[in-house]
């Protein structure tokens, strides 16, 4: 892989992990808590929300290792004073909801864009063409990832939002495992599968179809379907 593809694989990164979590905390500052606002991460500056090892090396080695099959990462939280939002339960789902509504609102504009790829030089428009590419597919993975029903994802947090307190209660409590449930969905169990044969890449399973759903969708929507 050469810098102008490495490029056209991460630049669409950035730009979707940065306004995912400007989108976060743009809203909570609107429904009340200015904790990201007052940290300087309500904003479209990628420096600000990049994670060194999340969000550049992670990624990197996992491009490099799988010859640019597989790559996963994440930015840094934006953080957020749930306690502090004029009606906390209730805008928790509209500050979560935030970042992946803006993720498929970025994957119907680069979608509408393609369109203008072809009044551009021909020495550029074949680079601009596969991140705007890359952009509605990176966006739709992002949104579905993040709407899996998991604390700390954001739609763990919406389903804690909108489920009754018997069912939401102990989802809530599963937010101190999160991340090492899902390293166990992403690495370890399709490791041991490989090892025996078998496939245990479950969350294969449950994004691939909604993300091949969510980008035929914006593909229909923006007219760029055949």
């Amino acid at each position: 892989m050469n810098l102008q593809e490495a490029s056209a694989l991460v630049v669409p990164v950035i730009v979707a992990v940065t306004f995912h979590e400007a989108a976060h905390g743009f809203v909570a500052y609107r429904l009340g808590d200015d904790t990201a606002w007052q940290a300087g991460r309500v904003t479209f500056n990628p420096l600000k929300h990049i994670d060194l090892f999340g969000t550049i090396i992670l990624p990197a080695l996992l491009l490099l290792s799988s010859s640019g099959r597989f790559m996963f990462g994440y930015a840094k939280p934006v953080p957020v004073n749930f306690r502090r939002l004029n009606h906390p339960r209730q805008d928790m789902v509209w500050v979560a909801a935030a970042g992946p509504a803006t993720n498929v609102l970025l994957a119907m504009a680069s979608s509408l864009l393609l369109y203008g790829v072809g009044l551009m030089p021909a020495s550029s428009a074949e680079w601009v063409t596969t991140n705007l590419w890359n952009s509605v597919q990176f966006n739709a993975l992002i949104c579905v990832f993040n709407m899996l029903p998991l604390p700390p994802l954001d739609g763990g947090r919406v389903a804690v939002g909108l489920l009754p307190d018997a069912l939401a209660l102990p989802l809530a409590r599963l937010e101190r495992y999160g991340m090492l449930i899902l390293l166990l969905f992403l690495f370890v169990l399709p490791y041991i599968g490989a090892q025996t044969g078998y496939n245990l890449n479950i969350l294969a399973w449950l994004i691939g179809a909604p993300t091949e759903a969510l980008i035929r969708f914006v593909l229909a929507i923006t007219g760029q379907a055949e």
